[in-house]
């Protein structure tokens, strides 16, 4: 085998990696630039001076801005996905309550300008409506299984009716409100949310 044939394969896999850690940088730019700017989307000229590179990098890689709030947004559910702190799902009541509290609460607080970026800018967009459906769902599910011991307690109707207003409740604007208008601290906010919730959800069966 020549030296050619076995160098192209590197060159080729070093040029993708190039254009994946570009995108990637770009995307983070935007993100950034969405955190700041909020709810205003970032111009190319903003993001591509963020992140380094030029207006021209940004369209190679990306249709237009929003395949990139897509990409983004997506990149950013990831994160949520992979650096949220595990909410106790066993244990005592208190325990998963504050547990799941504590953790919405980061998400909340680290997320809070791009989820207002993605609801105002979301137009017509398919894809980001979907984006949105997503992310609500997750979070109810996620709710459904902290609190199954509770839920396990009434119809099918009334747990549909239950983390529907456990999601209302516990929506990022909600935390926004807590935080910003009525200038609660993060323990504050979160001590509302548990009393809150704990209020709302039924008591658990006993094995009595």
């Amino acid at each position: 085998m020549s030296d050619a044939s076995t160098k192209k394969p590197n060159r080729i896999d070093g040029r993708r990696l190039r254009s994946e850690r570009t995108k990637q940088l770009i995307i983070e730019a935007y993100l950034a630039l969405a955190d700041a700017f909020s709810p205003r989307v970032p111009t190319a000229a903003e993001i591509a001076e963020k992140a380094g590179y030029s207006v021209r990098s940004i369209f190679e890689r990306f249709p237009d801005i929003r395949a990139l709030q897509i990409a983004s947004v997506d990149y950013a559910m990831a994160q949520v996905t992979a650096l949220a702190p595990p909410s106790e799902l066993e244990g005592d009541r208190q325990a998963r309550l504050k547990s799941q509290v504590r953790s919405r609460a980061l998400i909340c607080e680290k997320w809070l300008p791009l989820w207002r970026s993605l609801i105002i800018n979301q137009g017509d967009s398919v894809e980001l409506k979907d984006r949105i459906r997503q992310a609500r769902e997750r979070f109810m599910a996620r709710l459904e299984i902290a609190f199954q011991p509770e839920l396990a307690t009434v119809s099918e109707l009334e747990r549909r009716q239950l983390l529907i207003a456990l999601e209302a409740l516990t929506d990022v604007e909600c935390w926004a409100r807590m935080r910003q208008f009525f200038d609660l601290s993060f323990d504050e906010a979160c001590t509302a949310w548990v009393q809150a919730i704990d209020r709302l959800l039924p008591q658990a069966a006993t094995n009595d």
